[in-house]
């Protein structure tokens, strides 16, 4: 129970009596039942209705979802959790892609980029709690959801409990349970919750044996902290059975979680537009449900994905940059503020890293960048929207009272256009007012007081001066709250962190700048307050004891309390731009707060000396609130002479430096290397160890007609990138055909182009758009006069596979024909001629059989040049053309381009580059033509110029060799037009700090010679 407060005059037994009526009061109307921790009672992740409980103490679960296989680069692995560790986050949700470490049945890849002890033991050493989420199936925009290219010549229905496809899952699942089992918090790792599935709409019996199937499976492997599906919305399907609530699907997990993402996107224009509403989806959601939803009253709340942004799409005007603000930092105090008032006490933001879906990663909606409008931006950048979320994440980690609450006695604003939530800890009595606008997307500037009655006495809040909320923005405010040895009555501020200090206690507290101020703290007689820097009125109320504090946000203000019967309290009282240059980290079982740098990554004592790690992009002061015994300072090993401040704190006596832009080539004035890379089209192309298309039976969802060969390239072995056909056909006198059509699937701005007999007969791409956009098309050619006569014909296709479909709705959409489906001639007057071609097919080199291990089954499709290497460093391209890039022709087909390039970035300097082909600014340009990019043999991306929008490519560290040569490889498949010249091509630095992290090369195989 609570430890109740001894600065009152009251008697001591009175007092006890006072406190308790009063939060009996508070209580009033809101009933309290706590479920009994739940599970075993020796494990170390239980719960009950309101959080989990992680070895015995409640923890509310602040996450940001990463994913591994959109950063191949391990070393920035630990950069992007650093940077989620020092922006407030304690936990990080994964998902795992069976299709990432699986190129052919029964053959898995933990190694390199794969690698995943090494993800989750540098989870572990961050000191972040993990979400383990391995499928089978994900979604995530990925190619298929997840699944493997192979799985698409399974009969048996995925997601079911079909034999055929449980044996295909189980593999999978025994692969990754013996990785997350280990990693288990309870075995000296940081996973604290395992996902089973995702997103599983169907209900069916089929579903219900197959999701007991994971857990039985799950169980067995090893896995023993709580699991819990991902509901497709707040719908109440597969609750705990122990919830027992009707109208639900019951499932065999231990919590129910879902997803929602109601802040909604940017619109087709990329204009941010008015906010939605902030929905309560917890103890103040209808008919008062309480937990993570009425569906399940006994298990805490639980969003397993929340937006923290939004996707962007083929065809799109690029809504990244619009999607950080419509869902940036006053979206994330109201929603994410409104989720915690709520008691949803397990939040896991969607994305938080969002990455690069490179290779042939993307599902066919999406293109290469996977931003996702983050907090932290696919270059790794920190984005505004960021500091918003470790100034929640700090006061999340600071108040660990958060974990538990009920609802209080309502309280009404003054105003009827703010709402006021008021929440109670009933263990020890804090209390928690989260004030937003009425309605909720409400953006006006608003003041309003409210009435507070907390066991200190009544308040009328604020006393003097002005409470307002103004734009899209909202408060969580405290009441009746200890820290240290200190007592907070209320504050209109917002609490940031709190932590030991100089033999007491220190508290950072903020608003936005300009807004008035007011906090009253309780003490047995007026102490002494010196207000060292910055300005406020003191006010000390000796018949209650309440010291009261008036003040505008303006700067940092700080303030020395000291005597009145408590240690002595330092207050930082900043405005919000001030509060987002201090990070509270820990030293251990010690606390440091430290301002200026851009950021702090960590902090270490050793003896007398502050040991810290982090990034500037400037010249940066720096300042440092240290534990007792600290005299020196350390910034990424270099000593920093430093001297005291007014309030105690120690302040360097010179700025930390910033970092140096690094020089970059200029990639147009390089000499360029070029080949013609279509030769499969000429007729005299050896193709004698083609697999032969012959097969009559598939899985595919698209078959061909009756009387034709199967042409899909997934049951030839061929999952990503581009397929070869080459159909051989004679003419003997009969009709002759004028029309070629081809059925195909393309994903997402698929792309063919047809050859016949040598001649080009020109290219079809697939449309693109929202919500579902087409993946499959029909390619109409006219056959030329001259190619219709008799004898043998060769007809020659490329088909560009952008990706097969997710299987979202479990509906094997996933086994939609990708490759030539059908192909069918006619004739002049539009009758249907009868003709079969022999057919073969070729594409990824080895197929599912992988050559090239080291960057996996989604690197490369089968483009003449990759099968053969042109894309690789140390080719022998010697014999190609040299010229410069604005000369390179414009061929019908695919040609290649390749260069070197050294960069030589200054040690201990992190600089993101990209790679920008184009205009930035205009979405899609007039050319016709795509471009895959190939950096030190791993492509990285595709640039279509005609349907956009993505012009930047980010090339991640470790891939590419910031102190070192670097080889870029780019394959351009056009029509042939000659106005279609490839536009200039530069590398831009996104963001250059002085800091980072140790960083490792990846492994980057280069040519050798068949």
């Amino acid at each position: 129970m609570r430890r109740f407060h001894t600065a009152t005059a009251l008697p001591a037994g009175i007092r006890v009596a006072a406190r308790a009526a009063v939060i009996a009061a508070l209580l009033a109307g809101a009933p309290l039942a706590c479920a009994a921790a739940a599970g075993d009672a020796d494990a170390a992740v239980q719960w009950d209705r309101h959080s989990l409980l992680i070895n015995g103490q409640r923890q509310f679960i602040w996450s940001g979802e990463m994913h591994p296989f959109r950063l191949p680069s391990p070393s920035l692995w630990r950069d992007v959790l650093e940077k989620m560790k020092a922006s407030g986050y304690n936990t990080v949700s994964f998902y795992f892609g069976w299709t990432y470490h699986s190129p052919k049945p029964g053959v898995y890849d933990f190694s390199g980029v794969r690698d995943l002890d090494r993800l989750l033991d540098i989870a572990h050493d961050v000191g972040l709690y993990v979400i383990a989420r391995p499928g089978p199936y994900m979604n995530a925009e990925v190619t298929r959801g997840g699944f493997p290219g192979w799985l698409n010549r399974q009969h048996a229905k995925a997601r079911t409990d079909d034999p055929e496809y449980l044996a295909a899952a189980d593999q999978w699942m025994s692969q990754i349970n013996a990785i997350i089992a280990r990693h288990q918090i309870d075995r000296g790792g940081s996973v604290i919750l395992y996902q089973i599935e995702n997103e599983l709409a169907p209900t069916a019996p089929t579903q219900q044996r197959y999701m007991q199937h994971l857990d039985d499976l799950a169980r067995k492997q090893g896995i023993t902290v709580p699991i819990f599906h991902n509901d497709q919305g707040r719908n109440g399907r597969w609750v705990p059975r122990s919830s027992d609530v009707d109208g639900t699907v019951p499932g065999p997990n231990d919590l129910y979680a879902f997803d929602g993402y109601p802040g909604g996107p940017c619109g087709a224009d990329a204009t941010v537009g008015k906010p939605n509403h902030a929905p309560d989806w917890g103890l103040y959601s209808p008919g008062g449900a309480r937990g993570g939803a009425s569906a399940s009253p006994q298990t805490p709340g639980f969003t397993a994905e929340f937006g923290g942004g939004w996707f962007d799409y083929w065809g799109s005007v690029g809504t990244y940059g619009c999607t950080a603000q419509r869902q940036g930092s006053g979206y994330e105090r109201v929603f994410y503020g409104t989720n915690i008032v709520n008691g949803l006490a397990i939040e896991n933001f969607y994305m938080t890293f969002g990455g690069t879906s490179w290779g042939w990663l993307p599902a066919p909606v999406v293109y290469t960048s996977y931003d996702y409008g983050a907090a932290i931006d696919e270059g790794r950048r920190l984005r505004p929207k960021a500091a918003t979320m470790k100034l929640l994440g700090e006061f999340i980690s600071s108040v660990k009272s958060l974990a538990y609450q009920v609802k209080a006695a309502p309280i009404a604003a003054s105003t009827a256009d703010v709402r006021l939530y008021h929440n109670l800890n009933p263990d020890d009595g804090t209390q928690f007012i989260f004030a937003r606008h009425e309605p909720s997307n409400a953006t006006d500037d608003v003041a309003f007081t409210f009435p507070l009655s907390t066991p200190d006495g009544d308040y009328h809040v604020p006393a003097q001066g002005t409470l307002r909320l103004n734009g899209q923005y909202a408060k969580l405010l405290l009441a009746d709250y200890d820290f240290g040895h200190q007592h907070l009555v209320y504050s209109t501020s917002q609490l940031q962190t709190q932590m030991p200090f100089a033999g007491g206690d220190l508290a950072l507290l903020y608003a936005p700048q300009g807004d008035d101020g007011e906090t009253v703290l309780r003490y047995a007689r007026r102490p002494k307050v010196e207000v060292l820097a910055g300005k406020a009125d003191v006010h000390y109320d000796t018949a209650r004891g309440d010291l009261r504090l008036d003040y505008r946000h303006d700067g940092l203000i700080r303030i020395r309390i000291d005597g009145g019967g408590r240690p002595p309290l330092t207050l930082l009282l900043a405005d919000e731009a001030e509060a987002e240059r201090f990070w509270r980290s820990n030293a251990g079982d010690r606390a440091v707060l430290t301002r200026g740098p851009a950021l702090v990554r960590a902090a270490t004592i050793r003896g007398r000396t502050l040991q810290l790690r982090g990034d500037t992009t400037q010249d940066s002061a720096l300042e440092v609130w240290a534990p007792p015994g600290v005299q020196r300072i350390e910034w990424n090993g270099g000593k920093v002479p430093m001297h005291v401040g007014v309030d105690s704190s120690l302040v360097a006596r010179h700025d930390l430096p910033g970092p140096v832009a690094p020089t970059l080539p200029d990639l147009m004035r390089l000499t360029w290397r070029y080949h013609a890379g279509s030769p499969e089209a000429a007729p005299d192309f050896d193709d004698h160890d083609w697999r032969h298309a012959d097969l009559t039976d598939t899985a595919s969802t698209t078959p061909p007609p009756a009387g034709q060969p199967v042409l899909t390239m997934a049951d030839y072995g061929f999952h990503n990138g581009d397929v070869w056909y080459r159909g051989r056909y004679r003419i003997d006198g009969t009709t002759s055909p004028a029309r070629i059509a081809l059925h195909y699937g393309g994903g997402g701005a698929g792309l063919l182009q047809a050859w016949l007999d040598g001649h080009y007969l020109g290219e079809h791409v697939i449309s693109t758009g929202l919500p579902r956009p087409p993946t499959t098309a029909t390619a109409h050619f006219a056959i030329p006069q001259a190619l219709r006569g008799d004898g043998p014909h060769l007809l020659s296709v490329m088909v560009r596979n952008d990706a097969d479909n997710w299987d979202l709705f479990a509906d094997d959409a996933h086994k939609e024909g990708r490759g030539l489906i059908d192909v069918h001639f006619d004739d002049a007057d539009g009758h249907a001629v009868a003709i079969a071609p022999q057919w073969r097919i070729q594409g990824t080199r080895g197929g599912e059989d992988l050559i090239d291990t080291a960057r996996g089954p989604l690197n490369n499709g089968g483009l003449y040049g990759e099968r053969v290497g042109w894309h690789l460093p140390g080719f022998p391209d010697g014999d190609w053309r040299a010229l410069r890039l604005a000369d390179a022709p414009t061929d019908a087909g695919t040609t290649w381009l390749r260069t070197q390039f050294k960069l030589n970035v200054p040690a201990g300097e992190d600089a993101s580059l990209a790679l920008r082909i184009g205009d930035a600014d205009t979405p899609r340009s007039g050319a016709h033509y795509r471009v895959l990019i190939f950096l030190n043999g791993w492509m990285m991306g595709q640039y279509i110029a005609d349907v956009g929008p993505q012009h930047d490519f980010v090339l991640p560290n470790g891939i590419l060799d910031p102190r070192g040569d670097n080889t870029l490889a780019l394959a351009v498949t056009g029509d042939g037009r000659t106005s279609d010249v490839i536009e200039p091509l530069r590398l831009i630095d996104l963001q250059t700090v002085r800091g980072g992290v140790p960083l490792q090369l990846v492994a980057s195989p280069p040519y050798t010679s068949p």
